[in-house]
């Protein structure tokens, strides 16, 4: 299937922007900056990446595609380590995280055989688990902010009361946790009814059988709970301590 998408359609599909610049000045929102930035980013980055990937497609080095996994992994920790404002380490946490649950994700699906050990699949899927891990672990460290000064007083009184600093806060960890989780898993109940998601819809616009491309959407369900889970999880164990001083004082 050839899918025409030339220079011409992509100007008149720009013209949609135009909707959303509308909205803004009309209702004065203040975003029609910001629009206009994402919209020269997303050309930009979108373009160097797809030049990059031909690039590294080609060649199919191994060194290559470890890099630039590496690349978008750093980026994915960089982004999530914005939403940890006030945690200690939250890059390296985050970044270990990602490194984990994306490491795994990708094991499992290699040696189970549902992709190959080739640049063409191993990058865009890489960056898939990192970017939903990255999104996760970003509202869980929103999540353990929010609640440590929410329930500052309830921790307190689990530390007087002789509680080690894991068991005053494991209610908050659960809870970030959970809050980590909770878009893909919700993401997972409607799949199919309310959304045809991005690997589907586009194996379907590619022309492949809607039923080869339900198989690849069922395993990306399965890869992306797997990464927000250990990403979650991980991030939170780690991070909760930053909110503790070195006399295991709730700071």
């Amino acid at each position: 299937m050839n899918l025409a998408v030339n220079n011409t359609s992509l100007f008149f599909a720009a013209m949609l922007v135009l909707v959303a610049l509308g909205i803004s000045l009309w209702q004065k929102l203040g975003l029609d900056k910001d629009i206009i930035v994402g919209v020269v980013r997303a050309i930009v980055q979108l373009f160097t990446v797809g030049y990059l990937l031909k690039y590294i497609f080609r060649v199919d080095n191994v060194w290559l595609t470890l890099a630039m996994m590496g690349f978008i992994i750093f980026n994915a920790a960089w982004n999530a380590k914005k939403r940890g404002a006030g945690i200690a380490n939250a890059f390296p946490i985050a970044l270990l995280a990602i490194f984990i649950s994306t490491g795994v994700t990708l094991g499992v699906l290699i040696l189970s055989g549902a992709i190959r050990l080739i640049p063409s699949q191993i990058i865009p899927i890489s960056g898939m688990i990192a970017s939903n891990s990255m999104v996760a672990i970003g509202l869980a460290f929103r999540s353990l902010n929010s609640q440590f000064h929410d329930q500052r007083q309830g921790v307190l009184e689990r530390l007087a009361l002789g509680s080690d600093l894991l068991d005053a806060s494991i209610a908050i960890v659960r809870e970030a946790i959970r809050t980590g989780m909770a878009p893909t898993i919700d993401s997972a109940k409607t799949v199919g009814l309310v959304s045809l998601p991005g690997m589907m819809s586009g194996l379907i616009f590619a022309g492949v059988d809607p039923v080869h491309a339900i198989k690849y959407q069922i395993m990306v369900t399965f890869m992306l709970l797997s990464a927000t889970s250990l990403g979650s999880i991980i991030a939170c164990y780690l991070a909760y301590r930053s909110f503790y001083n070195a006399q295991k004082q709730l700071k």
